[in-house]
């Protein structure tokens, strides 16, 4: 007889917060999911409906909701942060307090901590000790498509084998799959650089620049992301696996993907601000193509398509012109 699943409780009530609440429950794992607003709350419970997030998907009765932070992780054990890499810093501070000598801490984030660069796992570590197991999961994962039971797979990663596992087995079933990896680096790594090369594929494909156009954008990033995870120390076999390559492929072609979509937007000479708030959720690409260019910089790294997506950005460039600098760029070996 197997053992029983420990209890999780997810921080985090957006669209992949409900998604993987909705996931962990389905795998029979105790399932408790908290949300900053108590309002929503209430309507979640009413309804069992993420109304903002996630219409038209019905959650279980078994999953218990509160806005209550110590409440939720008081009364699991282990917990799973999924807020924008933005709040991840704040989040981590706010349960720490109420974290026990045998709870774990894993996250669904993928950024860079802003201002710093720092991925996620060096953040939590800082703050929480070398004492808490620390596990991400990343991967090719729309919310809207685990919400609704659709086949997906993901990358557990961690440096505690036996809390890695047990995350992995807490949304391991039916047509879930969660492997498990010891390279936190290259798994956060490739989450986080996904995003910024979706933009840039989204401005291509607004452009109308062409299938070609776009096949080469990803290879090309795939590239970038590459050159940075051997400086940084990811394994090659990770970054083209499911949390590199998976998610790379997934959030440059999916129209789901909001980094994508913002992508389009640009592409077709819309305004950025604008955009954000008709998608009405973060787009992490944003605040990732600052940190990315600042890595890049740091450690002589050349990322010229991440590069071209930074200067739109943030520095006004325009798309015409980023892509007149990348074609005008000198003939070289490809693997150089």
């Amino acid at each position: 007889m197997a053992s029983p699943k420990p209890a999780i409780a997810v921080v985090g009530a957006g669209s992949w917060g409900t998604a993987l609440a909705m996931q962990l429950d389905r795998s029979g794992t105790p399932t408790l999911l908290w949300g900053r607003s108590p309002e929503k709350i209430r309507e979640m419970k009413e309804t069992l409906v993420n109304s903002r997030y996630l219409p038209g998907c019905t959650l279980s009765d078994s999953i218990r909701l509160s806005a209550d932070l110590e409440s939720v992780v008081s009364q699991a054990d282990h917990v799973l942060m999924v807020v924008p890499s933005e709040a991840f810093a704040d989040t981590l501070r706010a349960l720490q307090p109420h974290l026990t000598a045998n709870t774990g801490v894993a996250w669904a984030c993928k950024g860079f901590e802003p201002d710093s660069g720092r991925l996620l796992h060096h953040v939590a570590g800082e703050i929480l000790g070398d004492d808490v197991p620390l596990a991400v999961v990343t991967g090719p994962s729309f919310a809207a498509e685990v919400a609704k039971d659709l086949p997906t797979a993901v990358t557990v990663a961690g440096r505690d084998d036996e809390f890695t596992r047990t995350i992995a087995s807490a949304l391991h079933g039916g047509r879930f799959r969660a492997y498990t990896s010891d390279d936190i680096i290259g798994a956060e790594l490739g989450g986080a650089v996904k995003n910024v090369l979706a933009i840039a594929t989204g401005i291509g494909d607004g452009m109308g620049l062409g299938d070609n156009a776009r096949a080469a954008l990803i290879t090309r990033g795939l590239a970038e992301l590459m050159r940075l995870g051997q400086v940084l120390g990811a394994r090659p076999e990770t970054l083209m696996g499911l949390a590199g390559v998976g998610d790379l492929v997934l959030t440059c072609t999916g129209d789901l993907s909001r980094n994508r979509r913002l992508g389009l937007a640009l592409g077709k000479g819309k305004d950025a601000t604008r955009t954000v708030a008709e998608i009405g959720q973060v787009v992490e690409g944003i605040n990732t193509a600052v940190e990315l260019h600042r890595l890049a910089e740091q450690h002589d790294v050349s990322m010229p398509i991440s590069k071209q997506v930074y200067g739109l950005l943030k520095l006004g460039w325009d798309a015409e012109e980023c892509v007149r600098r990348l074609l005008a760029r000198e003939q070289k070996a490809e693997t150089s």
